[in-house]
Protein backbone atom coordinates (compact mmCIF):
# COMPACT_ATOMS: atom_id res chain seq x y z
CA UNK A 1 0.00 0.00 0.00
CA UNK A 2 1.29 3.46 -0.92
CA UNK A 3 -0.80 6.19 0.72
CA UNK A 4 1.33 9.01 -0.66
CA UNK A 5 -0.71 11.44 -2.78
CA UNK A 6 -0.60 12.16 -6.47
CA UNK A 7 0.43 15.78 -6.99
CA UNK A 8 -1.37 17.59 -9.83
CA UNK A 9 -0.78 21.18 -10.87
CA UNK A 10 -2.03 23.66 -13.44
CA UNK A 11 -2.09 27.40 -14.02
CA UNK A 12 -5.65 27.57 -12.72
CA UNK A 13 -8.90 25.63 -12.94
CA UNK A 14 -8.09 23.68 -16.09
CA UNK A 15 -6.31 20.85 -14.36
CA UNK A 16 -9.55 19.96 -12.61
CA UNK A 17 -10.38 18.02 -15.78
CA UNK A 18 -7.55 15.70 -14.77
CA UNK A 19 -8.77 15.62 -11.18
CA UNK A 20 -12.26 14.70 -12.39
CA UNK A 21 -10.79 11.80 -14.36
CA UNK A 22 -8.73 10.74 -11.34
CA UNK A 23 -11.79 10.71 -9.09
CA UNK A 24 -13.47 8.41 -11.61
CA UNK A 25 -10.62 6.08 -12.57
CA UNK A 26 -8.56 6.10 -9.35
CA UNK A 27 -11.06 6.91 -6.58
CA UNK A 28 -8.90 5.29 -3.92
CA UNK A 29 -5.91 7.57 -4.55
CA UNK A 30 -5.12 10.66 -2.48
CA UNK A 31 -4.68 13.87 -4.48
CA UNK A 32 -3.03 17.20 -3.82
CA UNK A 33 -3.95 19.80 -6.42
CA UNK A 34 -2.34 23.20 -6.92
CA UNK A 35 -3.87 25.83 -9.19
CA UNK A 36 -1.74 28.92 -9.74
CA UNK A 37 -4.80 31.14 -10.01
CA UNK A 38 -2.83 34.29 -9.21
CA UNK A 39 -0.76 33.95 -12.39
CA UNK A 40 -3.15 32.28 -14.84
CA UNK A 41 -2.82 32.05 -17.83
CA UNK A 42 0.60 30.54 -18.57
CA UNK A 43 0.04 30.13 -22.30
CA UNK A 44 0.82 33.72 -23.26
CA UNK A 45 4.04 33.94 -21.19
CA UNK A 46 7.66 33.63 -22.27
CA UNK A 47 9.44 30.28 -22.03
CA UNK A 48 11.62 31.62 -19.22
CA UNK A 49 8.59 32.68 -17.18
CA UNK A 50 6.80 29.38 -17.76
CA UNK A 51 9.90 27.48 -16.63
CA UNK A 52 10.12 29.63 -13.49
CA UNK A 53 6.43 29.22 -12.61
CA UNK A 54 6.57 25.46 -13.22
CA UNK A 55 9.62 25.07 -10.97
CA UNK A 56 7.81 26.86 -8.14
CA UNK A 57 4.66 24.76 -8.62
CA UNK A 58 6.70 21.56 -8.53
CA UNK A 59 8.65 22.64 -5.44
CA UNK A 60 5.35 23.27 -3.63
CA UNK A 61 3.95 19.83 -4.45
CA UNK A 62 7.18 18.09 -3.50
CA UNK A 63 6.58 19.22 0.09
CA UNK A 64 3.73 16.69 0.25
CA UNK A 65 5.92 13.66 -0.45
CA UNK A 66 4.00 12.84 -3.63
CA UNK A 67 4.49 9.43 -5.24
CA UNK A 68 3.85 10.94 -8.67
CA UNK A 69 3.64 14.50 -10.01
CA UNK A 70 1.51 15.47 -12.97
CA UNK A 71 1.62 18.68 -14.95
CA UNK A 72 -2.07 18.89 -15.87
CA UNK A 73 -1.11 21.82 -18.03
CA UNK A 74 -0.42 21.61 -21.74
CA UNK A 75 1.78 24.69 -21.64
CA UNK A 76 4.07 23.36 -18.90
CA UNK A 77 4.15 19.91 -20.51
CA UNK A 78 5.15 21.46 -23.84
CA UNK A 79 7.56 24.18 -22.76
CA UNK A 80 8.97 23.67 -19.25
CA UNK A 81 11.31 20.80 -20.10
CA UNK A 82 14.09 21.99 -17.79
CA UNK A 83 11.78 22.23 -14.77
CA UNK A 84 9.98 18.93 -15.32
CA UNK A 85 13.17 16.99 -16.07
CA UNK A 86 14.45 17.76 -12.56
CA UNK A 87 11.45 16.21 -10.76
CA UNK A 88 12.65 13.46 -8.43
CA UNK A 89 9.33 11.61 -8.43
CA UNK A 90 7.79 9.83 -11.44
CA UNK A 91 6.42 12.57 -13.73
CA UNK A 92 3.64 12.66 -16.29
CA UNK A 93 2.70 15.52 -18.57
CA UNK A 94 -0.27 15.68 -20.90
CA UNK A 95 1.48 15.79 -24.28
CA UNK A 96 2.67 12.20 -24.72
CA UNK A 97 -0.48 10.42 -23.45
CA UNK A 98 -2.82 12.58 -25.54
CA UNK A 99 -0.70 12.22 -28.68
CA UNK A 100 -0.65 8.45 -28.25
CA UNK A 101 -4.44 8.42 -27.92
CA UNK A 102 -4.85 10.65 -30.98
CA UNK A 103 -2.61 8.49 -33.17
CA UNK A 104 -4.64 5.46 -32.12
CA UNK A 105 -7.97 7.20 -32.76
CA UNK A 106 -7.36 8.88 -36.12
CA UNK A 107 -8.67 7.21 -39.24
CA UNK A 108 -7.23 9.56 -41.86
CA UNK A 109 -3.99 10.62 -40.18
CA UNK A 110 -5.04 14.28 -39.97
CA UNK A 111 -4.91 15.41 -36.34
CA UNK A 112 -5.83 18.81 -34.96
CA UNK A 113 -4.45 20.34 -31.77
CA UNK A 114 -6.25 23.04 -29.80
CA UNK A 115 -3.88 24.49 -27.21
CA UNK A 116 -2.32 27.68 -25.88
CA UNK A 117 -0.04 29.81 -28.04
CA UNK A 118 3.03 28.64 -26.10
CA UNK A 119 2.14 24.98 -26.66
CA UNK A 120 1.47 25.42 -30.37
CA UNK A 121 4.62 27.47 -30.91
CA UNK A 122 6.74 24.88 -29.09
CA UNK A 123 5.89 22.23 -31.69
CA UNK A 124 5.75 19.62 -28.92
CA UNK A 125 2.51 18.00 -30.08
CA UNK A 126 3.65 17.83 -33.70
CA UNK A 127 6.98 16.26 -32.77
CA UNK A 128 5.38 13.65 -30.53
CA UNK A 129 2.66 12.70 -33.02
CA UNK A 130 5.10 12.36 -35.91
CA UNK A 131 7.43 10.31 -33.72
CA UNK A 132 4.55 7.85 -33.25
CA UNK A 133 3.31 8.10 -36.84
CA UNK A 134 5.71 9.86 -39.27
CA UNK A 135 3.03 10.06 -41.95
CA UNK A 136 0.52 11.88 -39.73
CA UNK A 137 -0.35 15.48 -40.52
CA UNK A 138 -0.77 17.86 -37.59
CA UNK A 139 -2.73 21.11 -37.65
CA UNK A 140 -2.51 23.35 -34.59
CA UNK A 141 -4.54 26.33 -33.52
CA UNK A 142 -3.88 28.56 -30.52
CA UNK A 143 -7.06 29.19 -28.52
CA UNK A 144 -6.14 31.65 -25.72
CA UNK A 145 -9.65 33.00 -25.16
CA UNK A 146 -10.97 29.56 -24.20
CA UNK A 147 -8.83 29.60 -21.04
CA UNK A 148 -10.52 32.81 -19.90
CA UNK A 149 -13.96 31.39 -20.67
CA UNK A 150 -13.36 28.43 -18.35
CA UNK A 151 -11.75 30.54 -15.63
CA UNK A 152 -14.84 32.74 -15.68
CA UNK A 153 -17.36 29.87 -15.83
CA UNK A 154 -18.58 30.61 -19.37
CA UNK A 155 -19.06 26.91 -20.09
CA UNK A 156 -22.81 26.56 -20.45
CA UNK A 157 -23.82 24.60 -23.55
CA UNK A 158 -26.39 27.27 -24.43
CA UNK A 159 -23.94 30.18 -24.29
CA UNK A 160 -23.99 31.57 -27.83
CA UNK A 161 -20.89 33.71 -27.33
CA UNK A 162 -18.79 30.75 -26.21
CA UNK A 163 -20.05 28.67 -29.13
CA UNK A 164 -19.25 31.40 -31.66
CA UNK A 165 -15.71 31.75 -30.30
CA UNK A 166 -15.21 28.00 -30.56
CA UNK A 167 -16.55 28.01 -34.12
CA UNK A 168 -13.96 30.61 -35.08
CA UNK A 169 -11.13 28.57 -33.57
CA UNK A 170 -12.07 25.18 -35.05
CA UNK A 171 -13.08 26.33 -38.53
CA UNK A 172 -9.54 26.03 -39.90
CA UNK A 173 -9.16 22.54 -38.42
CA UNK A 174 -12.38 21.41 -40.08
CA UNK A 175 -11.22 22.95 -43.36
CA UNK A 176 -8.03 20.90 -42.99
CA UNK A 177 -10.12 17.73 -42.75
CA UNK A 178 -9.03 16.57 -39.30
CA UNK A 179 -10.92 13.62 -37.86
CA UNK A 180 -9.32 13.86 -34.40
CA UNK A 181 -8.66 16.89 -32.20
CA UNK A 182 -6.48 16.94 -29.12
CA UNK A 183 -7.79 19.29 -26.43
CA UNK A 184 -4.21 20.13 -25.55
CA UNK A 185 -4.97 22.56 -22.76
CA UNK A 186 -6.68 20.96 -19.77
CA UNK A 187 -9.08 23.89 -19.60
CA UNK A 188 -10.63 22.81 -22.90
CA UNK A 189 -12.25 19.50 -21.85
CA UNK A 190 -14.55 21.60 -19.65
CA UNK A 191 -15.91 22.91 -22.98
CA UNK A 192 -15.92 19.52 -24.71
CA UNK A 193 -19.70 19.24 -25.10
CA UNK A 194 -19.82 22.59 -26.90
CA UNK A 195 -16.76 21.77 -29.01
CA UNK A 196 -18.28 18.41 -29.97
CA UNK A 197 -21.52 20.07 -31.02
CA UNK A 198 -19.55 22.41 -33.28
CA UNK A 199 -17.21 19.86 -34.91
CA UNK A 200 -19.78 17.06 -35.18
CA UNK A 201 -19.84 13.47 -33.98
CA UNK A 202 -17.44 12.25 -36.70
CA UNK A 203 -14.55 14.11 -35.07
CA UNK A 204 -12.95 12.42 -32.04
CA UNK A 205 -11.97 14.70 -29.16
CA UNK A 206 -8.99 13.67 -27.04
CA UNK A 207 -9.20 14.82 -23.41
CA UNK A 208 -5.56 15.47 -22.47
CA UNK A 209 -6.24 15.44 -18.72
CA UNK A 210 -8.07 12.12 -18.87
CA UNK A 211 -5.35 10.51 -21.00
CA UNK A 212 -2.67 11.66 -18.54
CA UNK A 213 -4.63 10.16 -15.64
CA UNK A 214 -5.01 6.83 -17.46
CA UNK A 215 -1.25 6.83 -18.01
CA UNK A 216 -0.71 7.60 -14.31
CA UNK A 217 -3.00 4.72 -13.37
CA UNK A 218 -1.01 2.34 -15.54
CA UNK A 219 2.29 3.53 -14.08
CA UNK A 220 1.04 3.24 -10.49
CA UNK A 221 -0.31 -0.27 -11.05
CA UNK A 222 2.82 -1.48 -12.85
CA UNK A 223 4.97 -0.30 -9.96
CA UNK A 224 2.64 -1.59 -7.20
CA UNK A 225 2.14 1.93 -5.86
CA UNK A 226 -1.63 1.72 -5.36
CA UNK A 227 -3.36 3.04 -2.28
CA UNK A 228 -5.51 0.12 -1.17
CA UNK A 229 -7.82 2.18 1.02
CA UNK A 230 -11.45 2.23 -0.06
CA UNK A 231 -11.59 5.94 -0.87
CA UNK A 232 -8.91 8.56 -1.25
CA UNK A 233 -9.03 12.23 -0.29
CA UNK A 234 -8.39 15.30 -2.40
CA UNK A 235 -7.01 18.60 -1.13
CA UNK A 236 -6.80 21.75 -3.22
CA UNK A 237 -4.48 24.76 -2.97
CA UNK A 238 -4.66 28.00 -4.94
CA UNK A 239 -2.45 31.08 -5.09
CA UNK A 240 -5.33 33.57 -5.07
CA UNK A 241 -8.66 33.82 -3.26
CA UNK A 242 -10.39 30.51 -2.74
CA UNK A 243 -14.04 31.49 -3.20
CA UNK A 244 -14.05 31.94 -6.97
CA UNK A 245 -12.11 28.70 -7.44
CA UNK A 246 -14.49 26.79 -5.16
CA UNK A 247 -17.59 28.14 -6.87
CA UNK A 248 -16.49 27.20 -10.38
CA UNK A 249 -14.93 23.92 -9.24
CA UNK A 250 -18.35 22.86 -7.93
CA UNK A 251 -19.68 23.14 -11.48
CA UNK A 252 -16.67 21.46 -13.09
CA UNK A 253 -16.37 18.56 -10.63
CA UNK A 254 -20.01 18.22 -9.65
CA UNK A 255 -19.15 18.30 -5.93
CA UNK A 256 -18.70 21.05 -3.35
CA UNK A 257 -15.01 21.25 -2.39
CA UNK A 258 -15.12 24.61 -0.58
CA UNK A 259 -14.03 23.04 2.71
CA UNK A 260 -11.00 21.44 1.00
CA UNK A 261 -9.56 24.52 -0.70
CA UNK A 262 -6.75 26.54 0.87
CA UNK A 263 -4.78 29.61 -0.14
CA UNK A 264 -1.00 29.39 -0.42
CA UNK A 265 1.51 32.00 -1.53
CA UNK A 266 4.16 29.71 -2.99
CA UNK A 267 6.57 32.53 -3.89
CA UNK A 268 7.28 33.55 -0.29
Amino acid sequence: MDKRPIGIFDSGLGGLSAVKAALKHMPNENIVYFGDTQRVPYGSRSEETIESFAAEDIAFLEKFNCKLIMAACGTVSSVAVNATSKIKEPFIGVVKPSCKAAVTATRNGRIGVMATAASINSGAYTREIQKLNPSAQVFGVACPVLVSLVENDWIDEDDTITKEIIKRYVSSLLDDGVDTIILGCTHFPHLSSIIQSVVGDDVVLIDSGKEAILEAKRLIEENAMENDEEKGEAHYFVSDKTQNFSNIAKTLLGVDISDKVEYRNITE
